[in-house]
């Protein structure tokens, strides 16, 4: 039978969610929706009703950064999340102007491994459909 759901949305933790809420802002052109100054939760999402996944932002206390690629004994990514683009090399130009860092390790030229500020990996693709 499975779930009708109405919205989906990815939840990222963070020891700053102030600021990654405001760094995914800026580098998709989405909105806040949901934010009390006490609330561990702010909420973004696109206003064009597009189907895209909401994104939600939680504090978290003990937040522990992770490393990529993978190092034993180290705080793993949990999931990632892929941007796909018209132009490469000025999607990366975009994302490093909003605050995200290249990472020093890539597998392939077709697409960059960029770090968000609380150090979760995505990737900016080429478009996969015209």
């Amino acid at each position: 039978m499975g779930l009708k759901l109405e919205t989906m949305c990815i939840v990222l933790d963070s020891g700053n969610s102030e600021e990654l809420s405001a760094f995914y802002e800026k580098l998709l052109g989405w909105t806040r929706v949901e934010h009390k100054p006490d609330d561990e939760w702010i909420v973004v999402h696109s206003e064009k009703n597009d189907g895209s996944p909401g994104l939600i932002f939680q504090q978290a206390e003990n937040y522990t950064r992770p490393v990529w690629p993978d190092i034993p004994n180290k705080q793993q990514q949990m999931m990632h999340l892929d941007f796909h683009v018209d132009n490469l090399v000025e999607g990366v130009a975009y994302a490093l102007s909003c605050g995200a860092v290249l990472s020093e390790v890539q597998f392939d030229d077709s697409y960059r491994v960029m770090l968000d500020p609380a150090g979760h990996p995505f990737c900016i693709l080429p478009k996969l459909f015209s």
